[in-house]
């Protein structure tokens, strides 16, 4: 155990603000996005209404990283007050980022501890959460580090996006491919195990893709999760919904089906949005490590 004051940070991916993150202890770094080559940073100069809008109008519209000068500028504010820092950015299977923190971090001689759990959106949000747990237990930013990464796949994501045009601008998928998939209304169920976003099945419909993204879900709790402690397991829906009443549905859908749980919302941030487009739905399960 130790006395050490250790200082939790994050990236907006988490779904965590500055604001929220105040108020849990929780330091935050606004992840960039680029609209038209004009620079915002995610819940400083833009909100996911403008950047929704942005979208619909097709303009252009990236994510980047953060500036390693703003990432050192926001440790070293830091650790002016605090002892160590756990930095738990996106995961390193989606976005460079993390190797780039991973890398500067070694200038710091231990006091920064970069975690790559492999993680994002209400994932990322859980182990964050759980890192300011482990921190008021008393251990130190390794030992949160090591717990973190030990866990680090003990997670489990399926989205499906509405269209496929932004992840046709990435290159993601085919032109080709993105038209067929509009012509027949098949939307792309997919799914996160721990890192990279993979392709998990397709279904014609909106509605039969929620019904086999819950599918997937009751899968992973009777078989892969069967052996967690239900205190330990969190049940989260996310999205990029324009309304609220929109996504009460989505949520209100996935409890009904998991009754047992208390299911919860969070918007996607306006990086990952950027690439998967307005009206994408998740689903996702993760193990915490607080009960």
């Amino acid at each position: 155990m130790s006395n050490a004051r250790i200082t939790v940070m994050t990236d907006t991916n988490s779904g965590i603000f500055r604001d929220r993150g105040r108020a849990d202890g929780i330091e935050v770094i606004p992840m960039p996005v680029i609209i038209d080559d004009k620079d915002y940073l995610e819940g400083e100069n833009l909100t996911q209404e403008a950047l929704f809008k942005a979208l619909s109008e097709e303009r252009e519209v990236h994510s980047s990283q953060p500036s390693v000068g703003d990432l050192t500028s926001a440790w070293d504010k830091c650790l002016q007050s605090c002892d160590e820092i756990v930095y738990v950015p996106m995961s390193s299977g989606l976005s460079g980022s993390c190797e780039t923190a991973t890398q500067f971090a070694k200038e710091y001689e231990g006091r920064v501890q970069v975690v790559d759990n492999h993680r994002i959106s209400v994932s990322l949000m859980e182990s964050v959460y759980d890192a300011v747990a482990l921190a008021k237990k008393g251990l130190t930013a390794a030992q949160i580090k090591a717990r973190l990464e030990e866990n680090a796949f003990q997670s489990s994501i399926y989205i499906t996006v509405n269209t496929l045009s932004n992840l046709k601008k990435s290159g993601r998928v085919t032109p080709a491919a993105a038209m067929l998939a509009t012509v027949l209304n098949l939307k792309p169920i997919l799914t996160i195990q721990g890192e990279r976003l993979d392709a998990y099945a397709k279904a014609r419909g909106m509605k039969h893709a929620e019904e086999k993204m819950i599918e997937a879900a009751r899968k992973d709790l009777e078989t892969r999760f069967a052996d967690i402690p239900k205190e330990r397991l969190h049940l989260a829906t996310a999205g990029t919904l324009e309304t609220i009443a929109e996504a009460k549905a989505w949520r209100m859908q996935v409890q009904e089906a998991f009754p047992d749980f208390e299911v919860y919302y969070e918007p996607l941030s306006c990086s990952i949005a950027s690439h998967v487009g307005v009206g994408t739905q998740g689903i996702g399960i993760i193990v915490t490590d607080r009960e």
